[in-house]
């Protein structure tokens, strides 16, 4: 029998050190910039180069956006997609369902 459940591809090479994985996170908050987690040593060098060839964020760019999501946080804005359950939902973990409006 056949393992279904096997990842579509492995890596083909050392996983990227912390070093590296350390440097790619400060270059992507400092180009303001999100990246695919790399599992190889190889993508990660590919992805911290192409990282420093784009122009750095202004660093009050970044610390008003950061400002702007930490108020936010505290404000609570951005609840409006949030399920309210007992009002939207019945029951509980994989058994929930919506409720429905039998009006």
């Amino acid at each position: 029998m056949t393992n279904h459940h096997q990842p579509a591809s492995t890596p083909s090479g050392p996983p990227p050190t912390p070093r590296q994985q350390r440097y790619l996170r400060q270059l992507a908050i400092q180009r303001g910039v999100t990246f695919v987690v790399p599992t190889t040593r190889a993508e990660a060098s590919r992805a911290i180069d192409a990282l420093k060839r784009r122009k750095p964020e202004p660093f009050a760019d970044r610390s008003r956006e950061i400002r702007a999501v930490q108020r936010d946080m505290a404000c609570n804005r951005g609840d409006d997609a949030r399920v309210l359950h007992d009002v939207e939902t019945e029951g509980y973990g994989r058994t929930a369902t919506w409720k429905r409006d039998d009006s």
